[in-house]
């Protein structure tokens, strides 16, 4: 038969134990949230560099396409004030020639 001296010193070995059981859940929990915090950060700063790179792209291709457009306007209006000149300079031919008749 179990004394009260050892009934006594099992429960508190038990409740030593236990004590111990809830240090150590409480440590583990506490290197879970820690962990689960650091992999959130990571995640968030990844997704920060993704949309960064992302809009980097977007803004490229997007200056390249208004670079593209604005040499094909430019190349448009260069055709056209050379068609104008041509056209002016032709009037002046035709004035000239009008003005010679006249005059002689």
């Amino acid at each position: 038969m179990t004394t009260i001296s050892e009934a006594i010193t099992t429960i508190k070995k038990a409740e030593n134990d236990a004590d111990n059981l809830i240090a150590d859940a409480e440590k583990k929990s506490a290197d879970l949230i820690e962990e689960s915090h650091s992999k959130a950060d990571e995640a968030v700063e990844k997704a920060k560099k993704e949309a960064q790179e992302k809009s980097e792209a977007i803004i490229f291709e997007a200056e390249t396409k208004a670079q593209k457009e604005a040499y094909q306007i430019s190349n448009k209006t260069d055709e056209k004030i050379e068609i104008t000149k041509r056209k002016a300079t032709d009037a002046v031919d035709e004035a000239v020639a009008v003005i010679v008749k006249t005059v002689l």
